[in-house]
């Protein structure tokens, strides 16, 4: 019979495949692989070569928008992170706004794996972007919040929470 791995084991697990899955997911861009579902909202699927490893990402999109992405090993949940947030510059071309987005979101850097990373920066067409990130917490149980300015003005935010889960399964 094989051992229950514990917190830290599956820790690294989640961790090694969030950075993987989020790659692949919402900031990879491959819109065509999305799911457009019965009740309005889309879902983004990514599973490990092995298959033990499965990425949820279920989202309602538009402004605002909100969702949630959950990771399973084995067929079990294990990590949960839920999301909210929105372009607060209704002038502003939204695309351009989630396509800085996703460049934080797959950009790589030290820290809390859920989003981008603490700060991004980047000169396109002249104009300064910039994203903020903050967090508290880690992989175990986490909250965060996340800003897009332009030329110093915020123009998105968006809040995270999340964690482990079913780690104590009611009886």
């Amino acid at each position: 019979m094989e051992k229950e791995p514990n917190n830290q084991e599956k820790l690294v697990g989640i961790k090694n495949f969030l950075i993987e899955s989020n790659k692949a997911g919402y900031g990879g861009g491959e819109e065509r692989q999305w799911i457009k579902e019965a009740d309005q909202s889309t879902s983004i699927n990514y599973e490990s070569k092995d298959g033990a490893w499965k990425f949820h990402d279920n989202f309602f999109g538009g402004e605002p928008y909100g969702g949630r992405e959950v990771i399973s090993h084995q067929g079990k949940p294990e990590w949960l992170m839920i999301y909210y947030g929105e372009v607060s510059d209704k002038e502003l071309d939204k695309n351009l706004v989630y396509a800085f987005l996703r460049k934080a979101l797959i950009a790589d850097f030290e820290g809390l794996p859920v989003r981008g990373p603490a700060n991004l920066s980047e000169t396109i067409d002249g104009q300064v972007w910039t994203y903020e990130n903050s967090w508290t917490g880690d992989l175990e149980r986490f909250a965060g919040h996340e800003y897009i300015k332009l030329d110093g003005r915020q123009i998105y935010d968006a809040e995270y929470s999340g964690g482990l889960v079913d780690q104590h399964p009611a009886v």
